[in-house]
């Protein structure tokens, strides 16, 4: 069960029980205070354990310093009626992050800033489970203007509006556009999308929420 966080060919890999139990993203998050795992090693889509992509997390554009924002706590949106608490993922020895145990919650890459900080935070989620849609199964329904909100643990709410949500085939992940780019605090919502292939037990594409603080 773990998010392989890459810099080449990064994509999430299977989000839901379908591809097996409480698999979900890999993503390439950038990190903070330039945190470079090692490589991940797997070709996208492959790996028993859910893992996909090669490389080492990125250090992100404007990663923020640690400490500047209080950690996340708790997602709503309320276009999609995601309410969820988030929990911290850390990476593995592999530099891939460990996903989330519970269908109804997020995890937020504990490597990268924490939202509402300057760079991209990043937090994931399952899109189903063996009984039913998981928390980011509406995710792709999210529009130009929509919001984001982030309860954090001093008690402060980070407030982010959607940009765009966008589909990307796991196969050519395009991690500088998702990973890179923006000004500011930025946050990316992350799940599995697109077809789901019994052959490799795996969603083809990731759905990726593209939205920035205000």
């Amino acid at each position: 069960m773990v998010i392989a966080l890459v810099l080449a060919s990064a994509s999430l890999a299977a989000c839901g029980a379908r591809a097996g139990a409480g698999r979900v993203p890999a993503t390439t998050a950038p990190a903070r205070n330039g945190a470079e795992p090692t490589s991940a090693g797997g070709a996208a889509g492959s790996g028993s354990d859910g893992a996909v992509g090669s490389g080492a997390v990125g250090s992100g554009s404007g990663s923020g310093a640690a400490g500047k924002a209080a950690d996340p706590v708790r997602l709503t949106v309320p276009d999609i009626g995601v309410a969820a608490p988030v929990v911290p993922l850390d990476l593995d020895a592999a530099g891939r992050l460990l996903a989330p145990t519970g269908f109804s919650e997020v995890g937020w890459n504990h490597a990268g800033p924490e939202p509402g900080d300057d760079g991209v935070a990043v937090i994931a989620g399952h899109v189903d489970s063996k009984t039913g849609p998981a928390v980011f199964y509406r995710l792709n329904r999210l529009r130009p203007g929509g919001l984001v909100l982030v309860q954090r643990a001093d008690g402060t709410t980070a407030k982010f509006v959607v940009d765009r949500a966008a589909e990307y085939s796991k196969a050519n992940f395009p991690d500088q556009e998702v990973y890179h780019s923006g000004t500011g605090a930025q946050l990316r919502l992350i799940t599995c999308g697109g077809v789901f292939d019994h052959t490799t037990g795996h969603y083809v594409d990731n759905v990726v929420v593209f939205a920035h603080l205000v």
